[in-house]
């Protein structure tokens, strides 16, 4: 492959991440639209608590923490009085990511940003749409650095006031239900204040006010103690305390019966203290609310409200009411009176009229339908601008049908689907005005979701022909055909041909103003099949043209194409089945090598055969364990001195005879480890026993962890063989793998490695494609990393957890693909591209397996 190859190859891999972005993760935010206001508002003042990483089932359970002793029956009592008393309560679904900044906007600002914008949420970046807080006459937040600054450099200059605590007090490996206490001493201490603050005293008694308490501690204690813990199980009792007193002092304050309260979570919290994927217990929070305008607890219905999830929170004899998480922005508009926020696409849970919602309003049926007419009128003014937009913007448009019909009247189906509605009001028929506006808005959403995915399917197709185009291409390195076989006028018509499908392309794009990266996506698929028309399909004309070898030709290719599609096939299906890992490596193991060793192989190298097997049986093991681990010193301490016992046996054979210098170096290197795990030990019995992680231990672990890492590229010594040189990069990685496992990911990385460095000098034949099957496994988990990072950092936690634990993994799978590659004489980067085509293959079957994003 030449250099240009190699560029090209890596240009169109860095460019086609965007194409990603593009199709599914596009923003949905426009400006340009009118508000509308919802109603006259019940309450002076709405409480929004939200207990950042809170699961459901352990918060509205009974005895859900009946595993730790003397724990209580009802964990949160008083919230649990609430709901059984004097409340509505169900639960908020969230979408994928769950995480705190896109869980914040849906609850704050009634949409769902794109997936992309969960990185914003690490550092101070301004929300740029339209929010409860920016709608409310004033707003007062206290809680994290991370969230409130977001909303308050969005809104309105002057109009939210904010109070957080220094990052540095996010601290993984100390009592988190401090940050927790500070945000009601906050909130105290403003109270205070107002009695000698004139200014400050109007505002809070002002209408249309928000109070937003966010209380981070339940996160931090879930990530550094998993939800199950006793620790989890105290900040939920310390947050069922600071709701009461909360809530009391409010009473103390106003002594009215003037405010409303809103709780809920961002999203939940997994097994093994994780969170951001859509696992039920990260998208189901509680939603409680409470207070001025919202009903009380109403009876269960028939059929009932509750499934095998809730009965056991002994709530049934309850409506529980479920939203999705946007909904609660326009509930608390509702409240308040004030504007929907214009991107909002939350529906009011009290707009369809066949299920309960959660408002009582002073004016009964008549405010309800009002609300949900301002609700969908809201929504379908965020429709009219994106509408506009596309219709302008795009040819040969074709509109959203159910919604641009033109009607008897001559005007689009919505205008008079509005009109009807209002009709309905002004004649009383509010529940029928309930139930077409419930159908509106339904309608009205699709519209939205058609306008937002527009142009998917454009993109999505020129995706797939451009990683088509690709692997045709890097067929051209992997089996470099011979002389041109094209003529000078066939080579005309093909370059002809690709220009004037580019062409024709770049001005489509440029009549529709479409982002720069449309130009870039589709020139690649043209110069890429452009080069294997030219190159590629000479040869492939002439096996067809070859009578006695067009058969078997036609039967090869076939075959070799279903075996890896069902490969390919197999390893995306393992992404939720991890067994067929296991039956991948037993099928590796036991069966490839009698179908393609040569029988003089296996009865001259037995050892061979029998370390090969066994390397393979031990690592299929492994998918079958658990994913949800506990961290075990035990197991990361066997996995360093397995690390050792590889790189020795592998040692004495490969540095029989080299100079001192490089034995020298490998010793160096094993102390390295022993170093590693002696710090790793330390670290762990300093966390697990709650006593932090001291300067000297963290500023070891980053010095051995850089200076292990940069060990083989800067050692002097000379390595005779190529399995010298692998022996040098596994013992420079198996540090970080020490220090970030958390119980067996250094024995599995051991035994792949062992099973990876017997595969080594065959002779080459097509069917070895089967070689860059070897399979990378990764875990996740925020315990290895508060080994060097307690204090919350998302940006380094981020680079350790996903960059770092795959690229150690990826470096070691890299060299014995290039010394596999030298030593079976191929051309350069040959596996390695046979590898890379392969990982195209899974990534496009992975992405058709999406739905809905």
């Amino acid at each position: 492959m030449t250099v240009s190859s190699h560029r090209n190859g890596l240009i169109f891999h860095v460019v086609f991440i965007a194409s990603v972005f593009d199709c599914y993760f596009t923003s949905p935010v426009v400006h340009g639209m009118l508000p509308r206001r919802a109603g006259s508002g019940e309450a002076k003042r709405v409480v929004l608590i939200v207990g950042d990483g809170l699961r459901a089932d352990l918060l509205f359970g009974v005895n859900a923490f009946s595993f730790i002793p003397s724990s209580p029956k009802i964990v949160a009592p008083y919230l649990r009085d609430i709901i059984q008393t004097r409340g509505a309560f169900g639960l908020s679904h969230t979408r994928v990511p769950t995480e705190s900044r896109p869980g914040h906007v849906a609850i704050i600002g009634g949409m769902y940003e794109d997936v992309s914008a969960v990185t914003k949420g690490w550092k101070t970046n301004p929300v740029h749409f339209d929010s409860i807080f920016n709608q409310s006459s004033h707003t007062f937040s206290f809680g994290s650095p991370d969230i409130l600054p977001m909303f308050s450099q969005g809104a309105t200059p002057g109009k939210v006031d904010t109070w957080s605590y220094d990052e540095e007090d996010e601290d993984f490996t100390k009592d988190a239900t401090a940050l927790d206490t500070w945000v009601l001493d906050q909130l105290q201490t403003l109270f205070q204040n107002a009695s000698s603050n004139d200014l400050l005293d109007s505002e809070l008694r002002a209408d249309k006010v928000v109070f937003f308490l966010h209380l981070l501690g339940l996160d931090t204690t879930g990530h550094s103690y998993r939800p199950h813990s006793k620790e989890y199980m105290n900040n939920i009792q310390v947050v069922d305390r600071i709701v009461q007193q909360t809530e009391e002092l409010f009473s103390d304050f106003y002594h009215d019966e003037e405010t409303s309260f809103v709780f809920t979570a961002d999203h939940g919290m997994s097994k093994i203290g994780n969170h951001g994927d859509g696992d039920p217990d990260n998208t189901r929070t509680p939603l409680i609310a409470w207070g001025r305008g919202i009903r009380g607890p109403m009876p269960d219905i028939i059929p009932s409200s509750h499934d095998e999830y809730s009965r056991l929170w002994q709530l049934d004899d309850f409506l529980r009411r479920d939203v999705e998480q946007a909904d609660i922005a326009p509930l608390m508009a509702a409240l308040l009176g004030i504007n929907y926020p214009v991107n909002s696409v939350g529906i009011l849970p009290d707009a369809d009229p066949t299920r309960p919602g959660y408002l009582l309003p002073r004016e009964g049926e008549s405010a309800l339908a009002q609300l949900a007419l301002a609700n969908a009128e809201s929504i379908l003014e965020h429709y009219r601008v994106k509408h506009e937009s596309k219709a302008v913007q795009t040819i040969l448009y074709k509109a959203f049908e159910p919604l641009e019909e033109v009607t008897q009247d001559g005007k689009p189906s919505r205008v008079s689907w509005l009109s009807k509605i209002e009709r309905l009001i002004s004649d009383g028929g509010w529940f029928e005005a309930r139930r077409e506006t419930a159908e509106l808005i339904k309608v009205t959403l699709q519209g939205l979701r058609y306008l937002e995915t527009y142009n998917r399917v454009l993109i999505r197709t020129i995706v797939v022909i451009a990683y088509l185009g690709w692997s045709a291409y890097a067929s051209l390195s992997i089996f470099p055909p011979p002389a041109p076989l094209v003529s000078d006028r066939q080579r005309t018509v093909v370059i002809l041909a690709t220009t004037t499908i580019l062409a024709t392309f770049w001005a489509l794009f440029a009549a529709e103003r479409a982002p720069w990266t449309f130009y870039v996506y589709v020139t690649f698929p043209c110069y890429f099949w452009q080069q294997f028309a030219l190159r590629g399909v000479p040869i492939v004309v002439q096996q067809f043209k070859s009578k006695d070898r067009r058969g078997p030709f036609v039967i090869r290719v076939l075959l070799h194409l279903v075996i890896v599609v069902v490969v390919l096939q197999c390893m995306v299906a393992a992404y939720t089945h991890r067994s067929l890992w296991s039956i991948g490596f037993v099928v590796m193991g036991i069966l490839w090598p009698y179908a393609s060793w040569p029988s003089h192989v296996r009865s001259q190298h037995p050892r061979l055969l029998l370390s090969w097997m066994s390397s393979c049986l031990v690592t299929s093991i492994f998918p079958l364990l658990s994913v949800n681990k506990r961290e075990d010193l035990y197991m990361i301490m066997c996995g360093g001195a397995m690390i050792i016992i590889v790189a020795a046996g592998c040692t004495r054979l490969a540095l029989n005879g080299a100079p001192k210098a490089a034995k020298l170096s490998e010793i160096t290197q094993v102390l390295f480890i022993l170093l590693a795990m002696t710090i790793t030990a330390s670290s762990v019995k300093s966390l697990q026993a709650k006593q932090g992680l001291s300067i000297i231990n963290q500023s070891s672990a980053w010095l051995i962890l850089a200076v292990s890492s940069a060990f083989p590229f800067i050692s002097k010594a000379q390595h005779s063989t190529p399995t010298s040189r692998i022996i040098s990069l596994f013992l420079g990685f198996g540090v970080c793998f020490v220090i970030l496992s958390i119980k067996v990911e250094t024995i599995v990385q051991s035994t792949r490695a062992r099973a990876a460095s017997q595969n080594q000098g065959y002779e080459f034949h097509t069917d070895h494609i089967r070689i860059t099957l070897f399979l990378v496994f990764s875990s996740f988990y925020l315990e290895p990393v508060y080994r060097l990072v307690p204090i919350f950092n998302p940006f380094l936690m981020a680079a350790l957890l996903v960059d770092i634990q795959n690229c150690r993994s990826i470096c070691d799978l890299i060299s014995f693909f290039a010394t596999l590659n030298a030593r079976l004489h191929l051309p350069p980067f040959s596996l390695f591209l046979v590898a890379l085509t392969l990982t195209d293959g899974a990534l496009f079957l992975l992405t058709c397996t999406i739905t809905n994003i």
